[in-house]
């Protein structure tokens, strides 16, 4: 698993406007290539009657997947400059269509190029980007007249609190970037005097904006 990667915050839609054609950008996360060919087909079906549904999908750890579909414009013009911007804002487990409705002026292979480069640009702007951090669930149980505290140093630093559970001990699920593991048990070790029963949860990621 990778320890961070950035791929879109999920669902998200833009047009833009050159020479009279319509641009819309339909964008998607997909972790499989199943899912990005679902999400193609299903726009495809949405814009039938559209000139063109061109797209591209890049996923998988070490970008294993990687397929780019002109739909009919000319060859290398409209689903390589998707992929293209994908690779260069490196992001995974995305999967991107533009339709364009022709406007009756003719763009030429440099226009088209930088047309589609711009749409998959200014869409994936709109649906926003995040980093995805791998982060351990860290589980810390003790006594409650250690309860201030803990949360109250838990809140000052940079592990923020999943839950509380206020149970025969009160029970304190906190995110752990993954390489800080280690340092986390120290230093809980340390708020609590050794009287905190600190174990490893299950594994996550956190997403940010960026």
């Amino acid at each position: 698993m990778l320890t961070t990667y950035f791929t879109v915050k999920g669902y998200g839609e833009n047009e833009i406007n050159i020479q009279k054609s319509r641009f819309i950008s339909y964008i998607n996360r997909a972790e499989n290539e199943a899912d990005a060919q679902d999400f193609i087909e299903k726009i495809k079906k949405q814009h039938w009657n559209a000139n063109h549904n061109c797209s591209a999908y890049l996923i998988g750890e070490k970008d294993e997947i990687q397929k780019a579909n002109d739909d009919g414009e000319p060859s290398g013009t409209a689903g390589v400059p998707i992929l293209e911007v994908l690779k260069k804002r490196k992001l995974k487990d995305t999967v991107v269509v533009i339709t364009r409705y022709f406007g009756g002026i003719k763009l030429g292979a440099g226009g088209l190029i930088r047309a589609y480069g711009s749409a998959t640009s200014e869409g994936l702007h709109a649906v926003g980007i995040v980093q995805r951090k791998l982060v351990q669930v860290m589980k810390t149980k003790i006594d409650y007249h250690w309860l201030g505290k803990v949360e109250n140093a838990l809140r000052q630093s940079t592990y923020p609190i999943k839950s509380i559970q206020y149970l025969e001990q009160v029970e304190i699920e906190t995110y752990v970037v993954f390489e800080e593991t280690e340092r986390f048990i120290e230093w809980m070790t340390n708020e609590t005097n050794a009287q905190g029963n600190i174990t490893k949860g299950h594994t996550d990621y956190l997403e940010e904006l960026v």
